[in-house]
C-alpha cells in the first residue's frame, strides 16, 4: 500500500471520529427511545470502522514495522 493510501485512511478515520462523536453531542432530546438506540448503534460501528481503518493506516504508513 502506498503512503498515499495509508494518508487517505488516517484521514478519514480522523473525520469519522470527530464526525460521528459530534453528532453523538448533537442529538437533542424529545424523539423516541429506538431514535437513540439506531444512532447510538451507528456510532459505535462506525467508530469502530475508523479504529480499524486508522490501524490498517498506520500499519501502512510504518511500512509493516512492529
Amino acid at each position: 500500500m502506498t503512503r498515499r493510501v495509508s494518508g487517505f485512511l488516517l484521514a478519514l478515520a480522523a473525520f469519522m471520529i470527530f464526525e460521528w462523536i459530534s453528532l453523538g453531542f448533537n442529538l437533542q432530546d424529545g424523539h423516541e427511545t429506538g431514535f437513540y438506540v439506531v444512532h447510538g448503534i451507528l456510532i459505535a460501528v462506525n467508530l469502530i470502522l475508523a479504529l480499524v481503518l486508522g490501524g490498517i493506516g498506520v500499519r501502512a504508513w510504518m511500512g509493516g514495522r512492529p
